[in-house]
């Protein structure tokens, strides 16, 4: 986002009133800005140059206040204050003109046909009689370089000059000359340059060396001159000094220079747009014909209003909102947007004026309806549709290997996706014609030339980089490669790589080796040949003759490992023998590499089963008949349910972390789809209905949430058989007595249970306590672990582990009350001391 920096009390003043930090940094967000940084002059030269170079600066307090990309309308402080002016309803948005010159024929601009060869298009316009201030001045000139930086490319799209009209005279002609036959004296330069001189010249120059490129290599350089032959510019480069505006500039004219028509015409307008204020018809710019080589003529600049409609639904559905339509036109109408009910329906005539070129699509307006209406404002929702999120099944791979390969001691490494040609190439004794790279077309740096094809690369250059630290180095990386692949739309394709290196004074093939079995272990592939892995001798350049093997799993060659030839060894700057292992995990995951983890919901599931709305209250009746008595209270009654929305509010689920058949239990028991007033209970309700196809594949529920339906009596006096109890006694008496007995016995048991000793959870924990450093005396920090005493703790055996480099780690067992003791207020009472102890982590938690 671009930053522009506007001074305060000059803001304010212009604005109208003063605001406090705080309540302009709040208007700025009711207006789509951020409040970035308030600073001084001063405090930037002093932070970025020393407190010496700031000496001199000045104290007055700015504000850098970060704009979007696209509204080249809020670059300056004209632009900025117009625009809050109108949000605030203290202004009305302008109207601008293009209007013909009072007397006389308007300024032309003529195109020569060479300038086809670098920079073919130009637009022109007049500020007539504008009144210039310092501060006037200075914004001009800083929005001139915001357009350049933003929209323009780096002068590579666009090229603004500007030029005091008084001081040359119409026609201007845009050619393009030799560089030896443009002479001319550049902005605030003393003597006169030919093109090929200025581009010497500027070679050192901080600014204008950056755009030295546009057009260096071109055979002709594109020049404008006015009738007398005086040059007014050399685009994209500079401008002549003859034609510098000044403070006592009074009519100013701008060209803009081009390799494209439509981004050269928004930037005139922009520009004339955020000054034809200070003009002495304000909002008013004069017009300029440009004369193109084939004879067209146009006038610029266009200022083109144009008009969209749309309907007031439409924004109240996207933005989750219930305005009128009224409304929605005077929100759109703040955001400088003029809209007008047209009286069909709810349908919204929206004009959309030249200073926002950033409006393309009904959504552009439709964000700035919710920006004026206040993103804070906008009610909170529960989402009418449930969806199921799992890690992606490559990723998940790759998380689980992660963890057992840095268990097993080797380090993981992150290295860049780009490197040289001569890294995947040269450096591993192949050549890079034969290898199927991706090239970057315009690499900036030598080191980035390709997208890597391998990981082994990065590794070695990784442990030449740290060859002072103590051996061996183990590394590891599992991270995507870069493939050509013609079969896919974009000619190439990510593969997911895992490489590990081991570099020591011996080879140590055995250690990558025993890596490669664990790592097919953990994949649970078997070590024999056709269903599993095997490995076979193999040739390649990379590595040592006759130590070197391919990876086969069930027939297929997955990868490579051996001992790495000297000479690559000594290409990356090494001196010890290092052996590699290098191989392809996907072929581990067969179709679900392309496919998402979806367990829970099936894809083809989600694709044709619609999820039902608010509004669609009815389903398809249970199978089996069940009673609405649960844990939870009844759930034909409105405490009964919302009983189930507070137990849903933090879950998704009855038990545990996926559906059971205590989540079908629980929807059977509901009559009837419920309300949008339970809003937990409603996204269960909805997500838990899906699974309509897979109810009996559930696992079963731990316990039972439902209970057996109240048995009720039949007073229907037409029925006589209901009153008929075939096994029942008809003696009242009998039947009190045996209540009577029933509650007696109840009661004794319960008596009897409470005199029985609660139960107390306990756990079993491990603790892994990681010392600062090898000079730490673990017989102390051990004595300071064994010292944290708290009401159900009890330690128990310890043993000190190697975790590499020298440093050994203390592990320790307790036996801990749950409802007493925590791990977190473990942990942090052993953390306490400072001097002996880094970190304490869980390795094992056992219930028991």
């Amino acid at each position: 986002m671009p930053t522009v920096g506007v001074k305060r009390d000059l803001l304010f003043r212009a604005l109208g009133r003063t605001y406090t930090d705080e309540e302009f940094d709040e208007l700025c967000f009711e207006f789509g800005l951020e409040l970035d940084e308030i600073t001084s002059e001063k405090e930037i030269i002093s932070r970025e140059q020393g407190d010496s170079k700031a000496s001199g600066a000045s104290d007055v307090v700015l504000y850098k206040i970060d704009v979007p990309a696209n509204r080249y309308d809020l670059l300056c402080l004209e632009g900025l204050v117009r625009g809050l002016q109108v949000f605030k309803n203290k202004l009305e948005a302008p109207r601008y003109r293009r209007v013909s010159p009072i007397s006389g024929e308007p300024q032309k601009l003529i195109i020569t046909k060479e300038t086809a060869a670098v920079r073919p298009h130009a637009v022109a316009a007049v500020l007539r009689n504008i009144t210039f201030t310092q501060e006037r001045y200075d914004s001009f000139i800083e929005l001139q370089d915001k357009l350049h930086q933003n929209i323009c490319r780096k002068r590579s799209l666009v090229a603004i000059g500007t030029h005091d009209l008084d001081t040359v005279s119409g026609p201007f002609t845009y050619t393009a000359k030799p560089p030896g036959e443009i002479l001319f004296k550049p902005l605030n330069q003393s003597q006169e340059f030919t093109a090929a001189q200025l581009m010497s010249l500027y070679k050192t120059d901080s600014h204008l060396r950056h755009y030295l490129h546009i057009i260096e290599d071109e055979p002709v350089y594109p020049v404008i001159y006015d009738s007398a032959g005086i040059v007014l510019s050399m685009p994209p480069i500079i401008n002549g000094d003859h034609s510098k505006i000044t403070l006592k500039t009074k009519n100013v004219f701008v060209e803009c220079t081009a390799t494209d028509l439509t981004k050269a015409k928004t930037v005139l307008d922009m520009m004339v747009t955020m000054f034809c204020e200070y003009c002495s018809q304000p909002f008013t710019v004069e017009e300029a014909e440009v004369v193109y080589p084939d004879g067209r003529t146009c006038k610029y600049p266009e200022l083109a209003y144009r008009k969209e409609k749309l309907s007031s639904d439409f924004i109240n559905r996207k933005v989750g909102i219930n305005e009128s339509t009224e409304k929605i036109a005077q929100l759109l109408t703040k955001m400088c947007l003029r809209s007008e009910l047209t009286g069909v329906g709810d349908e919204i005539e929206v004009e959309i004026p030249p200073t926002r070129s950033d409006v393309i699509h009904a959504c552009d307006i439709m964000e700035d309806a919710a920006m004026a209406f206040g993103f804070n404002n906008i009610p909170y929702t529960t989402p009418r549709t449930y969806t199921v999120a799992n890690q992606f099944p490559l990723n998940k791979l790759t998380e689980l290997l992660r963890q057992d390969l840095a268990a097993a001691g080797f380090t993981e490494a992150l290295n860049f996706a780009l490197c040289s040609e001569e890294d995947i190439a040269d450096k591993l004794g192949k050549k890079i014609s034969e290898i199927r790279a991706v090239h970057i077309s315009n690499p900036k740096t030598a080191e980035f030339q390709v997208a890597r094809t391998t990981l082994l690369p990065g590794l070695l250059k990784t442990i030449a980089a740290n060859r002072k630290m103590p051996l061996p180095l183990k590394l590891f990386e599992i991270s995507d490669v870069v493939l050509k692949d013609d079969t896919k739309d974009v000619g190439a394709r990510n593969s997911r790589r895992f490489c590990a290196v081991y570099y020591n004074k011996s080879p140590g093939f055995e250690v990558i080796h025993g890596l490669l079995d664990r790592t097919m272990q953990l994949l649970e592939v078997k070590p024999v040949r056709g269903d599993g892995y095997h490995i076979q001798a193999a040739d390649d350049s990379t590595f040592f003759p006759g130590r070197c093997a391919e990876i086969f799993v069930r027939g297929k060659r997955v990868g490579r490992l051996g001992v790495l030839h000297p000479d690559v060894i000594n290409r990356f700057e090494l001196t010890m023998p290092c052996s590699a292992l290098e191989m392809d995990i996907e072929p581990f995951l067969g179709h679900a590499a392309e496919t998402p983890l979806t367990h829970d919901v099936p894809m083809q599931e989600v694709i044709k089963h619609k999820f039902p709305t608010q509004h669609e209250s009815s389903r398809a009746p249970s199978s089996r008949p069940t009673s609405t008595q649960t844990v939870f209270g009844d759930m034909s009654t409105t405490a009964g349910l919302k009983a189930l929305n507070d137990f849903l509010t933090d879950k998704s689920y009855m038990e545990g972390f996926a559906a059971s058949q205590a989540d079908t239990a629980m929807l059977d028991a509901i009559p009837s789809a419920p309300s949008s007033t339970f809003g937990h209970l409603m996204r269960w309700y909805n997500h838990i209905e899906s699974f309509h196809g897979e109810r009996a594949s559930l696992p079963s529920a731990r316990r039972q949430l439902i209970l057996p339906a109240a048995t009720t009596n039949d007073d229907d006096d037409d029925d006589d058989d209901d009153d008929i109890d075939l096994f029942g006694s008809d003696d009242e008496a009998e039947s009190t007595e045996a209540d009577r007995l029933k509650e007696q016995r109840i009661a004794e048991y319960a008596a009897k249970k409470s005199k029985k000793p609660a139960l107390i959870a306990k756990s079993s924990i491990l603790l892994d306590v990681k010392p600062w450093d090898d000079e730490t005396d673990m017989a102390k920090l051990e004595e300071c672990v064994r010292s944290v005493g708290m009401d159900g703790l009890l330690w128990g055996q310890s043993k000190l582990l190697p975790v590499g480099y020298g440093i050994k780690k203390l592990q320790i067992g307790c036996v801990v009350e749950d409802d007493k003791v925590g791990t977190d207020l473990l942990e942090e009472a052993i953390t306490a001391f400072e001097d002996y102890v880094q970190s304490v982590d869980v390795a094992a938690f056992n219930k028991i």
